[in-house]
């Protein structure tokens, strides 16, 4: 198997070189175009094929079809690091790939190919590629199992939120609304690892060696659990006021335990600081969906647009930028196209929950948010796609 792996990784292309390379490209390109498309959908512009009607269908993507080739690539460039296997790549990783490209066009085109194959194709990617790396994580005997969980979680969330949609399971969006939990924990679980280093390690480099942060903790644990425990309550009781306030509790954890990073001292490293800004839109998220149950002039899609556009996409933008810079051999350095793509998704994101707060003229805060939204991803793709298509400087064939 090692001299199999060898060999494919001398032979493929160098997007083929690592899971990060295709998956992140597509996030991002599958980010640009989904959003366009929404937004044309939203002004009458367009009809989609889908059996998903049009704001199910935005939603869906976004979550697993943006969030969640994130997700796989980020996945799939950690798992080898933490098992010391080698990445999948070439033939393998093409066909993982290429089953996430058929779910996305199965799902758009669910009205000519019809709902359950489409279910089958678009839930099936999260199942497959679970196994996969339940395999590779089970092989090391490495601790990073519950990833792999819920990864086949997401799968269920995306196999359920087609289920809604078909009439089969009512309309409580346990699919999407699960999904989002699941990514939210899996945020506060690998980001309470990666941002306290990353931070630890920068402030050493600059002289600093008072307040560093800590690896996780009990405290760090608690706050994981307790808003497990209020996303379980959101899930089964979404319009109950204790689920309010549960929620409410973890914002002021996760608020608590950010506090703990000392984020505010690395103001001078976007790479860094874009982390810690990411993060705060989770406690932002939870409280706003929090009190949205105990206030009605308070609409949950200020809660959920502050998870999704806003903590989701920031982590996502700041995990792609820094790992494509790391994984391909460069400085870890933000570049003017960096930044600038970090101050658009945040400002992106602060003008969608402010329409959603019903600030300002609603329509033209979506459109300018959507705009800022795609213009993150497109100087990203800007930026990276050559780092990400090619080899590292250099080197013909590196082996990642």
């Amino acid at each position: 198997m090692l001299a199999l792996r060898k060999r494919r990784l001398a032979a493929a292309h160098p997007f083929l070189r690592g899971g990060f390379r295709p998956f992140f490209f597509a996030a991002a390109a599958w980010g640009v175009i989904a959003l366009a498309l929404w937004l044309c959908v939203l002004i009458g512009e367009l009809t989609i094929p889908s059996r998903l009607e049009g704001a199910a269908w935005h939603r869906h993507e976004m979550l697993f079809g943006f969030v969640g080739a994130a997700v796989s690539g980020f996945a799939l460039t950690a798992i080898p690091n933490w098992t010391g296997r080698l990445p999948i790549a070439g033939p393998p990783l093409l066909m993982l790939f290429g089953l996430w490209v058929v779910g996305r066009v199965a799902v758009f085109f669910s009205v000519v190919i019809g709902g359950v194959p489409a279910a089958i194709l678009d839930a099936g990617f999260y199942f497959v590629f679970g196994l996969l790396a339940a395999r590779e994580v089970a092989a090391s005997n490495n601790r990073n199992m519950p990833v792999v969980g819920v990864i086949i979680l997401f799968g269920v969330a995306d196999a359920v939120d087609h289920a809604e949609a078909a009439g089969l399971l009512g309309g409580a969006g346990f699919g999407w609304r699960g999904a989002l939990a699941l990514i939210v924990l899996l945020i506060s679980l690998i980001g309470g690892r990666i941002i306290p280093s990353f931070t630890r390690n920068w402030m050493i480099k600059q002289g600093m060696t008072a307040g560093l942060p800590t690896q996780p903790q009990s405290f760090d644990l608690l706050v994981i659990a307790g808003t497990a425990i209020a996303f379980v309550f959101w899930l089964a009781f979404p319009a109950n006021r204790l689920a309010g306030v549960m929620l409410v509790v973890a914002a002021a954890l996760q608020a608590l335990r950010l506090s703990r990073w000392g984020g505010w001292r690395t103001a001078a490293d976007p790479l860094v600081l874009i982390l810690h800004i990411g993060y705060a839109w989770i406690p932002v998220g939870l409280f706003l969906l929090g009190i949205a149950i105990a206030r009605s002039d308070i609409p949950t899609s200020a809660g959920i647009h502050a998870l999704t556009a806003g903590a989701m996409t920031t982590m996502i933008l700041a995990v792609m930028t820094r790992a494509t810079l790391g994984h391909t051999g460069r400085e870890l350095k933000a570049s003017r196209l960096t930044v600038g793509l970090y101050a658009c998704v945040t400002c992106g994101a602060l003008l969608r929950v402010i329409a959603s707060l019903g600030v300002g003229d609603f329509m033209l805060l979506i459109d300018l948010s959507g705009v800022l939204w795609i213009a993150a991803l497109i100087l990203f793709l800007i930026a990276y796609s050559p780092m990400l298509w090619g080899p590292r400087p250099g080197v013909a064939a590196e082996p990642n």
